[in-house]
C-alpha cells in the first residue's frame, strides 16, 4: 500500500513541476536507506536538503537554506510548536548585528523573515524550519541557524507533520 502511495505522491509532485515550472523548487520524492524512522525529519546541512521520511525507502526532499558560517548546528530536536503567519522577534544575535530591526514584525508583515509558518524546535526556542519571503535564499548558507523553506513547501511540510516530530540536522 506505501509502494501505492509513493507512486500516487510522484505522480502528483511531477503535475506540479510541470504546472509550476522550473522557477519553483517542489519536493521531490526520492529514494532513501532506513537509518531513520518514518515520520523523520532530516536536514543535511551540507546538500541543503531537508527530507521527510515516509517509509524504509522513501523520502520528501525540500531545498532549503541553511546557517551560514559560524551559525550552523547538528543534533537532534522535536517540533514544539506549529504557527501559520507567526510574528518573529530577533534573537539577540541577529539584533546584535541588524541593530535597526524591531523588537517585532507582525505575522503576515512582508518584512517577517519567517513567510507563511514555522516549526519551532525544541532546545530553547531560537530555532525554527519556516518559509520565507525571500525565495532566492532558498538553497544557500544563508541563515542563523534556522531551516528557511519556499512557503509552498513549509505549507506542505506543515501538513505533514505534527508537534513532537523528530529532526535530526546533520553536517
Amino acid at each position: 500500500m506505501l509502494k501505492g502511495i509513493a507512486v500516487a505522491l510522484a505522480a502528483t509532485i511531477g503535475a506540479a513541476t510541470t504546472m509550476t515550472g522550473p522557477a519553483l523548487a517542489r519536493p521531490e520524492l526520492v529514494g532513501v536507506g532506513s537509518q531513520y524512522s518514518p515520520g523523520t525529519i532530516v536536514v543535511k546541512t551540507g546538500e541543503r536538503r531537508l527530507y521527510l521520511i515516509l517509509d524504509d525507502g522513501h523520502a520528501m526532499r525540500y531545498p532549503v537554506g541553511v546557517g551560514k558560517s559560524g551559525k550552523q548546528w547538528a543534533g537532534t530536536a522535536k517540533i514544539e510548536g506549529k504557527y501559520k503567519y507567526p510574528a518573529w522577534s530577533p534573537p539577540d544575535d541577529v539584533k546584535h548585528d541588524h541593530p535597526a530591526l524591531p523588537d517585532l514584525i507582525p505575522g503576515g508583515s512582508p518584512r517577517n523573515p519567517m513567510g507563511v509558518a514555522a516549526l519551532t524546535l525544541s532546545g530553547g526556542g531560537e530555532y525554527a524550519i519556516h518559509g520565507t519571503n525571500v525565495p532566492n535564499s532558498v538553497g544557500g548558507f544563508v541563515s542563523y541557524g534556522c531551516i528557511r523553506m519556499l512557503n509552498t513547501d513549509i505549507t506542505d511540510l506543515y501538513d505533514r507533520v505534527s508537534v513532537g516530530t523528530t529532526v535530526v540536522v546533520t553536517r
